[in-house]
C-alpha cells in the first residue's frame, strides 16, 4: 500500500480512506451487535433514541444515548486543542498520535465485558469523533469515514453534475464518494460477521488494520518530509 502522491497528503491519500471507512461501519456495527444496539457513528440516530427513550420516561436507557453523543462532542473538541497547540512535533505528526491512540482505545474497548457496555459506547463514539476530525478528506475531498450521508449527498449531486456537464471531474469525485460509502458498507459487514465469532474481541481486528496504516503514514513523513497541517 502507497500513501505517496504527490498533490494528495498521506492522511488524504485513498488507500487510507478507504481503510479507515471500513473501521468505521465496522465499529457501528459492532457496538449496535454487541454493546447494547448503541450507534458508535451514527449521530442523529442516537439522537432520534434519546428523545424516543425521553418521551416513553425511559432515563436510563436515554442517558446511555447521551453518553454517546457527549463522547462524540468531546472528541471533536480535543481534536480541536489539539490542532491548535500541537500540530507538529519533530518525528511524529499530530495525525499519527491521534492514529496511536484509536488504536490503544479500541483495544481497550475489547477489553471490556458486557456489564460495562456504557463505558464501551462512551469510548467507541470518542475515538470516532477524533478519527473523523483528524481526517477529513479523501483524495482531496472533503469525506468522512464514519458515516454516510453527507457523502452520498455529494456523491449524488457529483453524479447529476457530471451527467449534465459532461465534466470528467465530477465523475472522479462521484466516484471516490461511492467508493468509500461501498468500503464502509463492507466494514459494517465484517464487523457484524466477526461479531458472531469473537463477540466483543472482535474490535481487536480494527486496531490490526489500523497498525498497518501507522507505520506506513509515519514512513511517508520521514522519507518524503512533507508535512501537512
Amino acid at each position: 500500500m502507497n500513501l505517496r502522491s504527490k498533490d494528495v497528503q498521506p492522511s488524504e491519500s485513498m488507500p487510507l480512506g478507504l481503510m479507515l471507512a471500513i473501521v468505521g461501519g465496522f465499529l457501528d456495527a459492532y457496538t449496535f451487535s454487541t454493546r447494547g444496539g448503541v450507534f458508535s457513528n451514527a449521530i442523529t440516530g442516537n439522537i432520534v433514541l434519546l428523545g424516543l427513550n425521553l418521551a416513553n420516561l425511559d432515563f436510563f436507557h436515554a442517558f446511555r444515548y447521551f453518553l454517546s453523543l457527549f463522547a462524540f462532542a468531546s472528541g471533536v473538541l480535543i481534536i480541536s486543542l489539539i490542532q491548535k497547540r500541537i500540530k507538529y512535533i519533530t518525528l511524529i505528526h499530530w495525525r499519527e498520535i491521534v492514529l496511536a491512540t484509536e488504536i490503544i482505545l479500541i483495544f481497550v474497548v475489547g477489553l471490556i465485558p458486557n456489564q460495562y457496555d456504557t463505558i464501551a459506547n462512551i469510548i467507541v463514539p470518542f475515538t470516532c469523533a477524533i478519527q473523523i476530525s483528524t481526517f477529513r478528506k479523501v483524495k482531496g475531498y472533503a469525506c468522512a469515514t464514519t458515516m454516510c450521508t453527507g457523502n452520498l449527498r455529494v456523491a449524488t449531486e457529483s453524479l447529476f453534475g457530471f451527467i449534465a456537464s459532461k465534466d470528467k471531474n465530477q465523475l472522479k469525485k462521484s466516484l471516490t464518494y461511492y467508493v468509500v460509502i461501498t468500503f464502509f458498507l463492507i466494514g459494517a459487514i465484517i464487523g457484524l460477521v466477526s461479531c458472531k465469532f469473537l463477540d466483543i474481541h472482535a474490535v481487536w481486528l480494527c486496531c490490526i488494520m489500523l497498525l498497518v496504516l501507522f507505520p506506513l503514514m509515519h514512513n511517508w513523513h520521514i522519507k518524503y518530509g512533507k508535512i501537512e497541517k
